[in-house]
């Protein structure tokens, strides 16, 4: 069922805050955004937007990013 409103600012700002913790382990690996996402398989806009903090993830994919990029879920999520 669709969201009637949007979420809390405090869920988008956790949203942002994972999304840089992404960011900064995708970076760490030397892997690209299209790399990460064509291991997920995922569109590489899709997958910016979840960096971004602008697409909120399932936890499916958290865990394939994480497996991708090569650390713990709990490491993206701290």
């Amino acid at each position: 069922m669709p969201r009637s409103s949007p979420p809390p600012d405090w869920v988008i700002a956790r949203r942002r805050q994972i999304g840089d913790q992404i960011r900064a382990a995708r970076l760490h690996a030397n892997l690209t955004q299209e790399a990460v996402a064509n291991a997920i398989p995922m569109e590489r806009p899709n997958y910016n937007r979840i960096e971004m903090g602008h697409s909120a993830a399932t936890l499916d994919t958290l865990l394939l990013i994480a497996d991708v990029i090569g650390v713990p879920l709990a490491e993206l999520v701290r």
